[in-house]
């Protein structure tokens, strides 16, 4: 059910991601041109994930037509699997971003206590600068998983990924000005307009704007998920390093100050946890043969 308003309007907020929530949904890999030979290490790894998270509570599990058997026979019986088109596995960034409500408002006509925010999407950054070429799967992964939970949606043309923010769940939201601002993403938006649409549809009351992401995140530019995230409301943790020749350090540090001279949406300090990310990762030889070099468009 589509709603009209927004989802603050109706006395929703996006709850903190550390909190209890009932169910987690996960894509399932399959993109050879993302995922090495074929995506089968990622898949037995996406099995592991989900079979860990199955212990503490629900998992869905969507595959494309072509893996549904795939993923059904390499999963445990008590993991749900359904069948969904998309174009990659990152759920995080193209499903919902759902939204919660404590009390039923006397000024809304629903009764529910979650509803959904669909988000407009671009591959991270459309046909020049995104990840992939198509796609138009990876548009309706929401509206289709807040159809077969019957939850309400709040459609929303912002092209926003879920992993481009974070909130506290108690007002505050994490973002940064090289995601958000980029002008592949809503350049006829100002950073003023974007602050108000969080507000309206995350049910926040400030924003606290980072920089720059974590070094090298060419493929999402600068995701907030890279670099830090709430551990609980007014305590933080960020990406950090102490090697000053690192090109990461002086994005830490611009990002440990911002932190350091603010105060969350209830005037507190932020606590800041530094984790320390490790030196550089080098993909082998063997690793990099096994990445389809030409676009995979058949998902």
């Amino acid at each position: 059910m589509d709603m009209e308003g927004t989802p603050t309007s109706h006395g929703f907020y996006m709850p903190g991601e550390f909190e209890s929530h009932s169910q987690t949904w996960l894509g399932w890999p399959e993109r050879p041109d993302n995922w090495r030979n074929n995506a089968i290490p990622a898949q037995r790894v996406f099995v592991k994930v989900a079979s860990a998270i199955s212990k503490f509570e629900p998992v869905t599990v969507c595959a494309s037509a072509s893996q549904w058997s795939n993923a059904r026979n390499q999963l445990p019986e008590h993991i749900r699997v359904v069948e969904m088109s998309m174009n990659d596995s990152w759920f995080r960034d193209t499903g919902p971003t759902f939204v919660v409500r404590k009390n039923s408002s006397s000024t809304s006509a629903l009764d529910g206590k979650v509803a959904g925010i669909d988000w407009n999407f671009n591959s991270w950054g459309g046909i020049e600068h995104g990840c992939y070429q198509d796609w138009g799967h990876d548009l309706h992964v929401a509206r289709k998983i807040l159809e077969i939970e019957k939850l309400p949606r709040f459609p929303q043309s912002v092209i926003l990924e879920g992993g481009s923010i974070h909130v506290d769940g108690e007002g505050t939201c994490l973002t940064t000005e090289e995601c958000l601002l980029n002008k592949n993403r809503n350049p006829h938006l100002t950073k003023a307009q974007i602050d108000d649409v969080l507000k309206a549809y995350l049910g926040i009351k400030k924003v606290i704007w980072l920089p720059r992401g974590l070094y090298g995140d060419d493929d999402t530019n600068g995701h907030i998920d890279n670099l830090c995230c709430f551990v609980k409301p007014g305590v933080v943790m960020l990406s950090w390093t102490d090697d000053e020749t690192d090109p990461q350090y002086d994005r830490s540090v611009e990002a440990f100050s911002v932190l350091s001279n603010t105060t969350d949406a209830l005037g507190r300090s932020i606590q800041i946890i530094k984790l320390h990310i490790p030196g550089p990762l080098y993909m082998t030889d063997e690793e990099a043969n096994g990445v389809l070099m030409v676009e995979f468009n058949k998902l």
